[in-house]
């Protein structure tokens, strides 16, 4: 849940299998009319039918389309993006896995072609996207439940509607859940260049929240500093910053977070439960794939009276499919305005 892109054995073979799926819908996007009558009988997809190094054991396959039932929806992928989510699910240590063989890809966006008789919620022509973890979207085509899928505006851009049901609604969550958070009040995470730590910033700034954003420091930290400051951060620290003493100071010119989001666990996490208010603060240990250090970390902080673990597929079937159509509401309207 770290952000699109995840290196898959090679960062090249993941910008080429994002690249050939976005093909893939522009394609037919402007070659295929809105009736049943132009589905093909088959369609492509990157299948796996065993857990394992995503570059060994995932393939490309033609897949037979199914036919359109009375509450199906026959969908055509414009984009599936790449998630760390995704490739933890294909090497079988994720929270929640599908039936093998499977179709890779939790998230996208895909336009509607035909809908079975029973079908009220999309029409042909409107963008759905998944309303669960599993679908399967890296494909050219596919039918699904109507009940699997979600309709989404068709105004907003294609990127940010293929990537809005993972990182976006995490980021939504977790500035809403847990503190009754007001504009001017501030928030600390660390990962803050993450798929999830950059929705924070720019949904923390569309609601009028103060970010602070910890970041490993690199070379090249100033390029990072400003593209992160660009989508609304307002501080953006190192972890070493984030130790020295002179952090005693840093708070004299801000409120003391109320809200710290950790998904990397050790030094960090502690850093983070440092720097809160003493208040009534929370600590919100995020994380889908979960490693030892984090996971040491969440005992070792599970009996702080600050410490909420926040895991997505812990939470109580149906959850998903309730909450998702009126976060994203909510984060249409920020995409909107930019």
């Amino acid at each position: 849940m770290w952000g699109c892109g995840a290196l898959l054995g090679a960062r090249t073979r993941s910008r080429l299998w994002r690249e050939v799926l976005v093909a893939w819908g522009r394609r037919w996007s402007a070659a295929a009319p809105y009736s049943a009558s132009a589905e093909p009988s088959r369609v492509r997809a990157l299948v796996y039918g065993h857990h394992g190094d995503p570059a060994k054991v995932v393939e490309l396959k033609d897949l037979e389309l199914a036919a359109v039932g009375g509450s199906d929806v026959h969908v055509r992928m414009l984009a599936a993006p790449i998630n760390p989510s995704d490739i933890n699910m294909i090497q079988g240590n994720y929270g929640l896995l599908p039936k093998l063989p499977a179709v890779g890809g939790n998230e996208g966006v895909g336009q509607v072609v035909a809908v079975g008789s029973s079908v009220t919620g999309v029409k042909p022509g409107d963008w759905v996207i998944p309303a669960n973890a599993g679908l399967g979207t890296w494909r050219t085509e596919a039918v699904f439940s109507e009940e699997a899928l979600i309709g989404v505006p068709s105004d907003i851009p294609l990127q940010s509607a293929a990537t809005l049901s993972v990182n976006p609604c995490t980021a939504y969550r977790m500035l809403m859940d847990f503190e009754q958070l007001q504009p001017g009040d501030s928030v600390i995470q660390n990962a803050s260049n993450s798929g999830v730590g950059q929705a924070v910033i720019q949904i923390a700034a569309a609601l009028g929240l103060r970010t602070v954003n910890v970041v490993r420091d690199r070379p090249d930290i100033q390029k990072l500093t400003d593209r992160l400051k660009s989508l609304g951060a307002e501080h953006v620290l190192t972890e070493e910053q984030l130790r020295k003493h002179e952090m005693k100071n840093f708070f004299k010119d801000m409120p003391q977070p109320r809200l710290a989001l950790n998904c990397v666990g050790g030094k960090s996490s502690t850093e983070l439960l440092r720097h809160l208010a003493r208040q009534d603060p929370s600590l919100v240990m995020q994380a889908e794939v979960v490693g030892v250090d984090f996971l040491r970390t969440s005992l070792t902080y599970s009996q702080h009276p600050a410490c909420t673990c926040f895991f997505p597929f812990h939470l109580p079937p149906g959850w998903h499919t309730d909450l998702i159509p009126g976060i994203c509401t909510a984060i249409f309207d920020h995409v909107k305005n930019g």
